[in-house]
């Protein structure tokens, strides 16, 4: 056990793909914590969607050591959407390391998440990284991190991931630069909880910070939010595999295994006390994450119900930022309505729930919170267009509009902003980073924000440009919702609310769309998209043709007008009870037509 003067926690923070995990396997490395042999690249991404994607998804916790001194360090991602799981790792340090890569520069998640480093009060160590890279102007960057964050010269650090150049000066200047945990040793125990996971033999396993006193193998422990109890079976630490260690003191970070098996008993952001001398008062919690976007995953096979229930559990318990409840579809029958931080957590959720719990899933289209003011004077939060209520009863609709920051070479910012005028969005700011690029802060509706608009400013500006978004208001606006009829019969999944003066150009791509993915039945299909009882576009998918006449030889042309109207009749009847089964692919339809219109 180091003395509490020798324990340094500290994290990495940077916008995505800048080396955050490259510079970890270095430390690593350096630090002696992992033999050479057993070194691999992007060692603390162990997600298989992790490796595949190049990004972090999940914040890894491990423990080395440094000229006597104990360092923890922990991995963040570097994505908008998770930025949730940096402020969880914000609250379990004392230091950050804000990296910088010297190609690209400062981008707009390094902003936002070197603010919310100054936010919670903790040293900021700048590093420019990937120094070995050629043709790069390491004094422009200097100049950007003087300028725009503040940082004097002799601050900044030189370091390059690949090679381990200026690794060693990195450690040495966490050591000098970042304070020591501070809490109270002879204190009741205080322990946050900053992450957890699931094991089918050891229950929860809760990643914890301890803040005041220390905690022995096997004592029993407390939950302070849900106030239940259990005996711990393992205390430990990663290194970054998980060791069992006998105890952990005041200002360490190290992992318990609570033998809980209910996940919702032990939440992210609680803290941990002794059952026998517990703390009187929590620790103080971080905000909560607040979902922005809302999805229904429903089984494609029904019986399947449970194992998604029971795969959402777990998930929940690895991923705190995902939020859920049951509902049912008129079309996909028991499913859940599930909220995540941006589009990419969405598709991540999706992934991880269809591989690594077997499921075969259908998303429904993605949608935001509004608010809907009725006439009786209430609020009501809508995060599904199928439960919109009637628009008789409706005085206005409010959306989500966020503040968003893009950051983009001076040469594409013509075509950025024409992008943002068909997003509806207004301009705030403009303002220069270096002679280069240009910072603009836009104010931009959710819903715009969620569909493409990403994709879109990578193709717009050649994938140079950077974004960064934070909710601002809820404002009114002038939306509907879009129904989607298929066959004359409504398909609640397939309903969307969009705005006013989009709406017939928006039912007109998506009807065209689903016309091409709906198969052929033995009957005509009108598919229709209408606004209350008004039909504002329609296709219909024509019927397939079975030749009744292959058997007629010869013979008289009446025998043949004779089958042809008894098919024609047939057809008829099929038309009045026929039901059309609708594939997975026209769900997908609907994320997609943000291209078209």
């Amino acid at each position: 056990m180091a003395e509490l003067a020798r324990i340094r926690n500290f994290c990495v923070i940077a916008h995505v793909d800048h080396g955050k995990t490259t510079l970890s396997d270095r430390l690593l490395e350096t630090t002696g914590t992992v033999p050479l042999r057993e070194m691999r690249d992007q060692l603390l991404d162990s997600m298989e969607l992790e490796r595949e994607h190049g990004i972090t998804i999940k914040a890894r916790a491990v423990r080395m050591t440094w000229r006597d001194h104990e360092l923890n360090l922990i991995d963040t991602p570097g994505h908008v959407d998770f930025t949730y799981e940096v402020s969880r790792s914000l609250a379990a340090c004392e230091g950050a390391v804000l990296l910088v890569d010297a190609s690209q520069g400062i981008e707009a998640q390094t902003l936002a998440n070197a603010y919310l480093a100054v936010e919670q009060g903790l040293e900021v160590i700048p590093v420019i990284n990937k120094i070995d890279l050629p043709n790069i102007d390491l004094d422009v960057i200097r100049e950007e991190l003087r300028t725009t964050l503040g940082f004097r010269d002799e601050e900044i650090l030189l370091v390059s991931g690949k090679t381990g150049a200026g690794v060693n000066e990195l450690l040495d200047a966490i050591v000098e630069r970042v304070p020591p945990p501070v809490g109270d040793v002879g204190a009741p125990l205080r322990a946050l909880i900053f992450d957890s996971h699931y094991d089918a033999y050891k229950g929860v396993v809760a990643h914890v910070r301890v803040v005041d006193g220390s905690l022995g193998d096997h004592e029993r422990i407390r939950l302070f939010a849900t106030e239940k109890e259990s005996e711990l079976l393992e205390l430990g630490v990663f290194v970054p595999d998980a060791r069992p260690i006998p105890r952990l003191e005041t200002g360490e970070t190290g992992y318990i295994a609570t033998g809980l098996k209910a996940v919702a008993d032990c939440r992210v952001g609680d803290t941990l006390t002794l059952a026998g001398r517990p703390a009187t008062a929590p620790l103080p919690g971080y905000r909560p994450a607040k979902p922005m976007v809302f999805a229904g995953f429903y089984p494609s096979n029904a019986q399947d119900y449970p194992l998604l229930k029971d795969a959402m559990e777990k998930l929940r318990l690895n991923d705190a930022s995902l939020i859920y409840e049951p509902e049912t579809s008129q079309a996909l029958g028991f499913g859940f309505r599930a909220g995540f931080l941006g589009l990419l957590h969405l598709e991540i959720v999706q992934e991880r729930l269809e591989r690594e719990y077997d499921l075969d899933l259908i998303a429904t289209s993605p949608s935001v919170e509004y608010r809907v003011i009725t006439q009786k004077g209430a609020e009501v939060a809508i995060d599904n267009p199928a439960l919109l209520p009637d628009p008789g009863t409706i005085v206005e609709i409010r959306e989500p509009w966020m503040k968003v920051t893009v950051i983009v070479p001076t040469t594409h910012v013509g075509p950025v902003m024409e992008l943002a005028q068909t997003k509806r969005a207004s301009l705030a700011d403009m303002s220069y980073v270096d002679p280069t690029r240009a910072m603009l802060k836009y104010d931009m509706p959710l819903s715009e924000v969620i569909v493409d608009f990403y994709d879109q400013l990578k193709s717009s500006s050649r994938g140079y440009a950077s974004l960064d978004y934070e909710f601002a208001e809820y404002r009114p606006a002038d939306l509907v919702r879009l129904d989607i009829l298929v066959a004359g019969t409504l398909v609640d999944a397939l309903s969307i609310i969009t705005h006013r003066g989009r709406a017939q150009q928006t039912g007109r791509v998506l009807v065209n769309k689903l016309r091409g993915l709906i198969p052929k039945q033995m009957f005509d299909v009108r598919i229709q998209a209408a606004i209350g009882g008004k039909v504002v576009a329609s296709e219909t998918v024509k019927a397939k043709r079975k030749d009744v006449l292959a058997k007629c030889y010869g013979g008289d042309i009446t025998r043949k007008r004779k089958l042809l109207e008894k098919q024609k009749e047939g057809k008829k009847r099929m038309k009045m009870v026929g039901s059309v089964e609708i594939p997975q692919e026209a769900f997908l339809a609907v994320l997609r037509i943000g291209d078209e219109t």
